[in-house]
Parts: C-alpha cells; structure tokens; sequence
C-alpha cells in the first residue's frame, strides 16, 4: 500500500480525528464478560454446518491448532478483521511482465543499488515481493476469490477492508467479481468475511470522491448488503467524514455508516473513535478497547522511531524482528513469524473487541526514487513490501516450499486463542455398515460437512499483459458431507459429493488419507495410509497403501470393501489392517484429482480436499 499521501504532518492527522470525534458516533463500551453457560452434560449436538474450528492441523514448524481444552469458546463475539487487496485489476496492468524483487535479488545483485536497471521494467512499475502460491493473479479472478473466501473462513476471519487509501480509487472492477463470487460461497455454506473499506487517512478530495462513489454503487442500492460488516446495526468504514456537506445524499452519507476514521501512525495510537491498521510492539487499544491491530512485519525501523520508512532500508522491523529480542539473523528465521507471533501475544492478552490484521495480499510495492519526501532512502525506496523477509503478507506463497503457508496457519491458530473453539459433536454409537445399501448414515455423528461449489474451472489473465492465462480444470468431485461408523472390527467411511462420483480413472480417485496416530512425523505430513492410492481394479474392493515416508512412498498393505451409488461413496476397512486395538483416534481428509504427488501445497490448488489445506477431520472416541 504505497502510502505517499499519508505522509501528512501528524499535527494534521491529529487534528481531523478530533474533530471527527467532537461530532462523529462513538464506540460502545465492551459489555463485560459473562461466566461461559454450560451446555447440558447429556446434550448430542449435531453437527449441520461446516465447522472449521473443529479442525486440526499442525503446519511445517510442528505448531498444532489448538482445541476446545486448549481455547474454550469465548461468551463474547470477538471479531477479526483483515486488511484485503482488491487493487490487483486493470488499473495495475500496464506493463508487459511481472517482476520479483527477492529474484531480482538472487539473478541481478547489481540492480539492487540502480534504478535504471532494465529488470525493473517500467517506470514505477509495481513489483511482487513473491509470488502468490494461486500465480500472479488479478483480483477479478474468480477461481482465486473463491479460493480466498474459503480459506479466510476457515481460519476464522469475520471481515476484511479494502484497501483504499490511494486517491480516490475503490477498485470497482474487483470489488464487484468478489462480491459476487463471495455471495455464491456465502450460498454454498461458506461463512464468508463481511466486507468494508479503509480509504484515505484524513478528509481529503480524494476521500470525498470514494465516499461517494462507494455509496452510489454499493450502500445506496444495498448491493449484496449481507456482505457488509456492521457495529451497532450501520455499516462500517474507516473514513473521514468531515468534509461531507449536510444536504443530499452527502447527508444520507453521514448518517448511515458507523464511522472509524484509519490513522497511519505507527507509534502514537489514535484518538476519538479512530481506529489503527499497523503498529510497531507494543500496540495501542483503540477506542477504549474495542480494536488492536496486528501486523506480521512493519516497515519501519529504529532510525525512524518506529514511523514509517522503506521497508528496504537496513534494521527494517521485517517478520523475523521482535521488540524483545531485534532481529533473527538465522537462516530462514522469516518463516517463524516472531513479529507476528509478538503482537499476536499481545492482543490476546488485552482481548480487544476486534483485531485487525495486516495482511492478506498486498504483494506489490512501487520502486521509488525520492521516497519519503522528507527523506528520501536512495538510491531507491519500496516503501510497504521488499522480499521475504520484508513484507507482511499472509496468503500462502509458492516460493516458500513446504513452508509457504506457514503464516496460514500461525493466523488460524492464534484466532482460535483469540475468539475460543466450539464445543465437539459427540460419538454416535457403534454401528455396523452393510457397504452398498447405503442406509443409516444420518443417524451417525459428526457429520463433517464441507462446502459444495468449489470445483470450478479457472480461466483467467495473468496480473500483467503478458497474454499468460493461468487455467485450471482439475475440479472433479465436489465433497460435500463425510461421516465415520464404528463397530467392533472395522471403520465404515461415508463420502457424499455434489454431484454423481466420476469414474475411477487417472490417478488420484477418491483417495482418503489417514492419520491413524496422530504423529506428524510417521508417513507422509503424518498420513500412513492412503485408500485408493493406487485406483481400484475391481468395483467392490480396493488397495490399502500405506506410507514407509517421510517421503512420497507407498506400498501396499492390505485391501478393503467400497461401493459407489450415484454421488454417494461407502468405505469398510478392517482395524487390523490399519494397526488399530484400542479406542480410535484419528486424522482423516478427502482429496480427489492431486496433480503434484507429495507437494502438500497441492491440497490448495488442485481438484477438490475435504478439508481444506493442511486441515484433517479429527475422529476421536
């Protein structure tokens, strides 16, 4: 977020905010806590709706989600906000190719130190610090969107804020392609984020003209008004509304939104109602606690008292920095998340109303050369993100390897610390399952449902006017619902899909992995055995594999019973076979139509995985 405009005097910035707060709406005071109601001891709950906090996982570092005993669900509804990039659409595209800064600096050492060098391309061109694990995407691709409405649901995020701080542009073009594709997911069982946007940080021209735009083509008409995030019953934006006038639908304006005016400060905190995006440790509470930000790195450093500075400038807070320790100077350390872990421990201390995190995907950054105005780091400036080590964003990377989802992760996790975990459903009782007649699974529990919808096919311009499409048409069978049956000798699998199941042929049919100990570090990513490894020969029985890992290795162990009715799919395995005596407890996931054998990162990209990325349903007696 190029924030060249933000660079007001803080006396400025000061002064608008309080006079914002003379006459804006405040706050309300957080209710106090109440003791947590207990449910009844004897109670079933049935489980009827996606439920990704019932998910476990443990990412690369060896961190694991934590549970219901770890982070009880909290009386109080706390709320996470994200700050979310639309500004990757036609207005950002005017240049022939995409350029990496940490490739420049691996391939072209020497154009770290010259502006004019020909492999930064155009003249201000905006350069990835890395590339996005779905490709340099545009932000009207709906395949990436869908992507993204999933895996912020699943991490818990309750709304985002559109970046919309430069001038007076509000994206329209990818606002309304996410918009839309959000309001599907929403159909399709998806707990999407609400939305709302952060414009300039002070009431300036540009700021008037988005206000007005925003409200002629989104909150006048109350377009996909579900979408929108709310405090007190009004949609909320972080805006000035000071220099509205008081006729009109200026008037309209003033009166319709709950206002949270965006500071840009790193240090100092706010004042009045407004609310901060990014600090340095330790952060403010806003507004009487209802907010505090957190940020994965700040691009700001000692020199600059902790203001706001080129992130490529030396002892740049990058993600590897914490205020206790400095900086991590060991290899790899970016991948740990010390900064963001820091604030995070922070915030959760203090339990604000609301979090907002910096960020998700901002990726780019203009190369400037006289950047800040009042003093300039030369030869030339990436003022919000720089390489690996110096940007902030949280969706997954490609670049990273096995470690390119980290951040996902250490953002879910905390957000479980944060907000609590729901209760689990309960164990029905043991059952036996006569495979084929498919009768009785809807008396069994949990029912692990999962989101229909998201097989679609891509078909979309990469971020450049390369002429590269980015395509993909490996969705096949959408997984829908999943339950597990127990009885005495064997476990039953039950997987339903959107529509009829296709044909067991190419590989990576309907294969179920199996966590069976719950040890990471056996098989593959923890998996020991994989049904359907190998396609199944006959209709009736398959091939148990299991993994001799901790690579991709696969041998044959055993065989078990299925059949497949229309969309409808019914497994019985032998305990034995999978080396279980005793109660059962287990990690199990759905994947159909893997394209990378052995990449984990392929569970986010290709075909279909019930559910999602790392996450594995947890079966536990």
């Amino acid at each position: 977020m190029t924030k060249m405009k933000q660079l007001k005097t803080m006396a400025f910035l000061a002064a608008a905010a309080l006079a914002f707060a003379a006459c804006g709406k405040g706050g309300e005071t957080p209710e106090e806590p109440q003791p947590d109601e207990k449910p009844d001891e004897e109670e079933t709950v049935q489980v009827d709706v996606v439920t990704p906090d019932q998910w476990v996982a443990v990412d690369e570092l060896g961190r694991s989600m934590p549970d219901y005993q770890e982070a009880p669900a909290k009386p109080i509804d706390y709320k996470v906000l994200m700050f979310y990039w639309t500004w990757h659409d036609s207005r950002q595209l005017n240049y022939p190719s995409v350029v990496n800064i940490s490739k420049v600096q691996r391939e072209h050492p020497e154009a770290m130190n010259d502006y004019n060098h020909p492999v930064w391309g155009q003249e201000l061109q905006p350069c990835f610090w890395g590339q996005p694990l779905f490709g340099y995407y545009r932000t009207t691709d709906k395949w990436v969107l869908r992507k993204h409405a999933e895996l912020l649901a699943d991490a818990g995020v309750d709304a985002v804020f559109f970046d919309c701080t430069n001038g007076d542009f509000i994206w329209e073009e990818s606002t309304e392609a996410l918009m839309e594709t959000w309001a599907q997911a929403k159909r399709d069982g998806v707990k999407v984020p609400q939305i709302s946007f952060m414009l300039a940080f002070g009431p300036t021209e540009g700021s008037l003209s988005a206000l007005r735009k925003l409200y002629k083509n989104i909150y006048k008409n109350h377009v996909h008004d579900d979408l929108w995030f709310r405090i007190n019953g009004r949609p909320v934006l972080m805006a000035y509304p000071n220099n509205l006038s008081d006729y009109g639908d200026d008037q309209i304006i003033k009166s319709m939104f709950e206002w949270r005016p965006g500071q840009p400060d790193y240090v100092n905190g706010g004042s009045g109602v407004t609310w901060g995006w990014l600090e340095c440790y330790p952060q403010h509470e806003y507004n009487r606690g209802e907010l505090m930000t957190v940020g994965v790195a700040q691009n700001a450093r000692d020199e600059s008292g902790g203001h706001c500075y080129a992130f490529n400038a030396p002892g740049a807070y990058g993600r590897s920095y914490t205020k206790a320790k400095g900086h991590d100077t060991s290899e790899g350390a970016y991948v740990k998340g010390l900064n963001f872990q820091e604030q995070w421990d922070r915030a959760i201390q203090y339990h604000p109303r609301h979090v907002f995190v910096t960020g998700w995907n901002e990726w780019i950054a203009g190369k400037q050369p006289n950047w800040p105005p009042d003093n300039p780091w030369k030869p030339f400036a990436f003022p919000d993100q720089y390489d690996w080590e110096h940007s902030r964003d949280i969706e997954p990377n490609a670049e990273w390897g096995d470690h390119g989802d980290n951040y996902y992760y250490q953002l879910a996790m905390n957000v479980r610390k944060y907000k609590g975990v729901s209760r689990p459903a309960r164990l029905s009782a043991e059952k036996t399952v006569t495979i084929g007649a498919f009768e009785g699974w809807d008396k069994v529990s949990p029912d692990f449902k999962h989101y229909k919808g998201n097989t679609m096919h891509r078909s979309h311009p990469q971020h450049s006017k390369s002429g590269i499409i980015y395509t993909n048409k490996t969705g096949r069978n959408d997984f829908v619902d999943a339950r597990v049956a127990r009885d005495k000798d064997n476990i039953y699998f039950y997987i339903e899909t959107a529509e009829d199941i296709t044909p067991k042929s190419g590989e990576g049919w309907m294969r179920l992995f199996i966590n069976i100990d719950r040890n990471v570090k056996t098989g593959w990513k923890g998996y020991d055995f994989c049904l359907n490894y190998k396609n199944p020969d006959s209709d009736d029985t398959g091939i148990i594999s299991k993994c001799t890992g901790p690579e991709w290795k696969w041998e044959d162990a055993g065989t078990f019973t299925y059949a497949v009715k229309k969309n409808k799919m019914e497994i019985k395995v032998a305990k034995s076979a999978l080396g279980v005596s005793g109660k059962l407890d287990f990690e199990f996931k759905w994947s159909d139509n893997m394209q990378e054998a052995g990449n984990i990162l392929d569970f986010y990209v290709n075909g279909d995985v019930a559910p999602g990325g790392r996450f594995n349903f947890l079966y536990k007696e």
